[in-house]
């Protein structure tokens, strides 16, 4: 209750911060920096640019509903060719970081991407709504 006046501020930081660290990801895989990255190609070039400019035009509010539900569904491919399987095979589905598959950043992601495509740009956005 105590925070209840703060709501459109927390959650404008919110979608601020959760762009912002997502464009570092794509920056890695599209420029390489701050440190280049080892993964296929085809993984660098599609994953890259939607973490990038996803994260850019979440972190600012412009598309912000399409632009969430595009990496939303990024990270949930990436759950799932990434962590939960490998070559095809199913190795460990839950994301835990204890004898997990190593995948609660692409979770995490994916469902504040989709909280956020769901809310909208709210406060401090250039599509302010």
């Amino acid at each position: 209750m105590f925070m209840r006046s703060f709501e459109a501020q927390a959650y404008a930081l919110l979608r601020i911060v959760t762009g912002y660290m997502f464009l570092w990801h794509g920056m890695q895989k599209l420029l390489g920096f701050p440190q280049p990255i080892q993964a296929p190609a085809w993984i660098l070039y599609i994953a890259g640019p939607i973490e990038m400019f996803g994260g850019i035009l979440v972190m600012i509010g412009l598309f912000t509903r399409w632009a969430a539900f595009l990496s939303s569904g990024q990270m949930a491919a990436a759950y799932f060719i990434g962590h939960a399987f490998s070559q095809g095979v199913l190795k460990v589905f839950y994301p835990n970081p204890f004898g997990g598959n190593g995948g609660e950043l692409a979770a995490l992601y994916c469902f504040v991407f989709l909280f956020i495509s769901a809310r909208g740009p709210g406060i401090w956005a250039v599509d302010e709504s």
